[in-house]
């Protein structure tokens, strides 16, 4: 191997193309992801306690969804709510739609739970972590409006009669 058959392999390997990265979801893709869900609910006729449980996890994601650069870009939270929207919630429904619903919903297949069961659990445990991250979340702006206020307090104080003084003094 000489020096030429060295330099044509290693200017074929910077040649080949890198890895690309696929971009994060936006919030149009999440949104594309839960009404996707919607459909599948809708199409594979689910029922109503699925239904509602699915609503409630889609609506805590589309209230976070606004300030979800909040929680900061790589944090676990803002992943967490990134995948239920788009792997963890459609994933957990396409698995209990593909089933004859009789046989899912009676039928037990982990111990004594059907599959309907097993599915309730997966999405009420979706629901807390969501309603979880959604109180966090909330909780931030909370504590920010709190300190506005005990900053405008030390600021501007209060008289001793318990409101603030506003006299202005002789014209």
């Amino acid at each position: 191997m000489g020096l030429k058959s060295w330099w044509r392999r290693s200017r074929d390997a910077a040649e080949e193309p890198a890895y690309v990265v696929p971009p994060a979801p936006t919030e149009q893709d999440i949104l594309a992801a839960l009404n996707q869900v919607n459909a599948m609910l809708t199409e594979g006729n689910a029922p109503p306690v699925v239904v509602s449980r699915v609503v409630r996890i889609a609506r805590t994601i589309h209230q976070m969804l606004p300030r979800l650069s909040q929680l900061g870009l790589g944090s676990q939270e803002s992943y967490s709510v990134v995948a239920t929207a788009t792997d963890y919630l459609p994933e957990a429904v396409k698995s209990y739609l593909r089933l004859p619903r009789d046989w899912a919903d009676t039928r037990p297949i982990d111990g004594p739970k059907t599959a309907l069961l097993i599915l309730i659990e997966q999405l009420e445990l979706l629901a807390a972590t969501m309603d979880q991250i959604f109180d966090a979340l909330n909780r931030a702006d909370a504590q920010a409006l709190i300190a506005h206020s005990r900053f405008l307090d030390a600021k501007f104080g209060h008289s001793s009669s318990g409101g603030p003084d506003l006299t202005l003094g002789n014209p």
